[in-house]
């Protein structure tokens, strides 16, 4: 096997091995970064519905509760009413991105929580010092965040949810009185769960790290072709020279001129050397001539 392929054995192996460390932690990077791109707009969003919650409690149910009549009940005082209307219109035009508050129990049966998000809010009943749980799923726009947050049982929320009875006779008359009490003080009996759709950042990453083996291909290729050429003018062509050389001085051949020694490195030793090595075999021969 020649020298020159030997050394591409070699860089080969080593290019190979330093490519795959670096293609699998660029594409941790990517996908991680990806990740977190996807989770900061589910926090974005998570904060925008906390405030609608927060400001339909603070303002706006106080002032109608004031204007409306008694035994009367308007949805639009519940924050979970207004955060769902809220982004509503958000859903309609981007409909891959959710909010739903999901609850085990709830008043209104459009706002049962389904099998996935009844184990979050199990998770978050069992695991209380949790504020925030995210995962991943597969929806049907294809791989998508989730954050959810737990919504504890409140003293507010006892006057219409613990038995039927305490409920106000219009919130009875609209939703009935089969589901949406018995609900436990201080006890997570729901939670907002956003969703944010995946596929375009993972896309994205996928393709930053397609281009980014091209380029790591390109760039080894272009190494070796180039330590292909410094290795041949460098080391084998002065070795080819020497060889040859002495092939000639072999065959009894007279008057081979000595090689040309350049620089002060290994193969210029090596070079010299082959030079003092023909002058003294010549004046052996010419002695035992």
């Amino acid at each position: 096997m020649k020298l020159l392929t030997k050394f591409n054995l070699i860089l080969i192996l080593l290019f190979g091995v330093c490519g795959l460390v670096i293609a699998e932690v660029a594409y941790s990077f990517l996908i991680g970064n990806a990740r977190r791109e996807v989770l900061e707009e589910a926090q974005l969003m998570m904060a925008s519905a906390k405030s609608v919650r927060d400001y339909t409690a603070d303002e706006v149910a106080p002032l109608l509760q004031r204007n409306s009549k008694q035994d009367t009940f308007a949805p639009e005082t519940v924050p979970a009413f207004s955060a769902l209307a809220t982004f509503k219109h958000l859903h309609d035009k981007y409909p891959d991105y959710e909010y739903h508050e999901a609850t085990l129990n709830p008043t209104n049966p459009a706002h049962h929580a389904v099998d996935w998000e009844e184990d979050v809010i199990n998770y978050l009943r069992d695991h209380r010092d949790r504020q925030e749980y995210t995962g991943e799923r597969m929806a049907a726009s294809g791989p998508t965040l989730y954050l959810a947050t737990p919504i504890p049982a409140e003293a507010s929320c006892m006057q219409c949810h613990s038995v039927p009875s305490a409920a106000p006779a219009a919130m009875i008359a609209k939703y009935g009185s089969a589901h949406g009490f018995g609900w436990k003080q201080g006890s997570v009996v729901a939670a907002q769960i956003v969703s944010v759709p995946m596929s375009l950042p993972v896309q994205i990453a996928n393709q930053a790290f397609h281009r980014l083996l091209l380029y790591l291909i390109v760039a080894m290729v272009a190494t070796m072709i180039a330590l292909d050429i410094g290795v041949y003018y460098i080391v084998i062509r002065p070795l080819q020279l020497v060889s040859a050389t002495a092939d000639r001085v072999s065959k009894g051949e007279k008057d081979v001129a000595p090689l040309v020694v350049t620089g002060r490195d290994e193969i210029a030793n090596v070079t010299a050397s082959f030079n003092r090595m023909r002058v003294s075999l010549e004046k052996a021969l010419k002695l035992l001539g």
